[in-house]
């Protein structure tokens, strides 16, 4: 996905996202969150989004906020607030060099990755927040592809489990978990001695989820359980209890 379509995925579900929290109660607590309420969802969000335009600016780590004590301030202006605010990481990553490299994870990476990573956490609390309030939830298929495909990369990653000791557990002997949209190709995670490798395609696995792709997305992210799913569902189970996002 390149940068242009990122940032305008980045604008729709921030614009959603901000109808959804701007239609609550501040003070209501996020089913999907439940350490969160609605005020912190959008603080989170807001302050994500200027955390990671100052990353890629500085191109080093800098101190997040944190939504219990960075308030977003009053309701009536949060939707301007969080506009602004993707509109900053996307200006950044816009305006990087095009040889670049800053923090992250996996290591010194392009700057467009802190814009992938905002537009997932985007599309994700943008859900959160549409469970809280009763909002409508959309989101298009290649953005929902995406998320589980840049989910997928940062569980794989090696440096993973320094920062989330839990999936040291998610190693294993081949084992095979299949996500299978209604149309495109499958995702397959295998369980390797070394940790998890994903995959495009591949086949059937020891486990099949099968749904449409926004379905996947929000079972892959512990939103909603799994409906459709043949085989090995302790498997299944196992790898959703050591991951969060």
């Amino acid at each position: 996905m390149d940068t242009a379509r990122l940032a305008e995925g980045l604008r729709e579900q921030t614009a959603g996202f901000a109808r959804a929290v701007t239609g609550g109660d501040p003070d209501a607590w996020v089913p999907t969150c439940p350490e969160w309420r609605l005020r912190e969802l959008a603080g989170h969000i807001g302050h994500a989004h200027r955390w990671a335009a100052e990353l890629v600016r500085e191109a080093a780590p800098v101190p997040i906020a944190d939504p219990a004590t960075d308030d977003p301030g009053p309701r009536d202006t949060w939707a301007r607030w969080l506009r602004d605010g993707a509109e900053e990481v996307i200006g950044a990553v816009q305006e990087a060099p095009a040889d670049a490299r800053v923090w992250s994870l996996m290591g010194p990476t392009p700057p467009v990755f802190w814009l992938r990573r905002m537009l997932g956490d985007t599309v994700i609390h943008h859900y959160d927040a549409a469970a809280t309030t009763g909002a409508a939830f959309d989101v298009a298929d290649d953005l929902a592809a995406d998320v589980i495909s840049e989910g997928m990369g940062l569980l794989a990653v090696p440096a993973a489990a320094e920062f989330k000791p839990e999936l040291a557990e998610l190693r294993g002997r081949g084992e095979t978990i299949v996500l299978r949209p209604d149309s495109g190709q499958d995702w397959m995670i295998t369980r390797t001695p070394d940790g998890i490798r994903c995959d495009r395609g591949g086949g059937d696995g020891d486990v099949v989820v099968s749904g449409s792709v926004t379905e996947l997305m929000l079972v892959f992210t512990r939103r909603v359980p799994p409906r459709n799913v043949t085989g090995d569902r302790a498997l299944l189970d196992h790898w959703l209890a050591h991951t969060a996002f």
